[in-house]
């Protein structure tokens, strides 16, 4: 049986968009995924805490999400999306972060301002439009924040990170991803360049969570372990000074070389 009789759509055939759902409906898959991707699963309270709604309202509406199939409840747990409740979800993120990025890379828009514009916008944008935006930008693979865009397929490349605060004393990384729900912080992390892309290194720590001294390109600031452990870094990759010092290591073993043969000769 090839791809026609299976019921595959040939080039003649119209595609079929998914069926729409409302601006709440994206707004509890977005919050379910964002949720299950920190704990494994999402329990009512912290859904309506991060959709600022009673508790009443999230249980009304995630049995309706599961009778439809979008989710599945995880007994003692909450709830996970299952496959058609997590491709929506990443829909609606590859929305808003490609919205994010057009406000930014071609409107303007400071980082700190388009978060709640992507918001709104998420849900009336149509396909077509988000799609031309994307091709307009060249097709970025991540937002103004730091956060990876998920691709048409419903794919998301996740990197490895840890937080700033976790960042060794001495140790140099590049600055990878921050929310881009609190507008506050995300001023001042650009008032002191801390922002994705940039490398900064922890210089010191005061003692009994003291506040953390930073080098960020040629400049220092100081900064709060609690805004520290909110900015995500990824490992620097290797260094031309510290393959220098890998050399001089080889050096300093090759000369003691002729001291080890002769203590062994003994």
């Amino acid at each position: 049986m090839n791809a026609r009789d299976a019921g595959s759509p040939d080039a003649s055939s119209p595609v079929v968009a998914p069926p729409a759902l409302t601006g709440p409906v994206e707004d509890y898959l977005k919050a379910i995924y964002e949720l299950e991707s920190r704990f494994g699963a999402a329990a009512t309270s912290d859904v309506a805490n991060a959709l600022d709604v009673a508790p009443a309202s999230v249980t009304g509406m995630v049995r309706r999400l599961a009778t439809q199939g979008y989710l599945d409840h995880v007994p003692y747990r909450g709830v996970q999306l299952t496959p058609r409740g997590r491709q929506a979800a990443l829909r609606t993120i590859r929305r808003h972060r490609i919205l994010e990025s057009y406000l930014t890379g071609v409107l303007g828009y400071p980082w700190d301002r388009v978060h709640d514009e992507a918001e709104r916008l998420e849900h009336a944008a149509s396909d077509d439009l988000i799609e031309r935006m994307a091709a307009a930008l060249g097709h970025p693979t991540a937002d103004p924040h730091g956060a990876p865009i998920p691709t048409v397929d419903g794919i998301v490349e996740e990197q490895p990170h840890r937080t700033l605060a976790e960042l060794p004393v001495g140790e140099t990384a590049r600055m990878l991803r921050v929310s881009d729900k609190n507008p506050s912080l995300l001023r001042y992390l650009a008032e002191i360049a801390l922002q994705p892309g940039a490398e900064v290194t922890m210089v010191s720590r005061a003692p009994f969570d003291g506040p953390l001294t930073l080098r960020i390109g040629k400049n220092e600031a100081v900064v709060g372990p609690n805004l520290a452990a909110q900015v995500l870094v990824e490992a620097m990759p290797s260094t031309g000074p510290r393959s220098a010092d890998a050399s001089g290591s080889h050096t300093a073993a090759a000369a003691a070389k002729p001291k080890s043969r002769k203590s062994t000769a003994r």
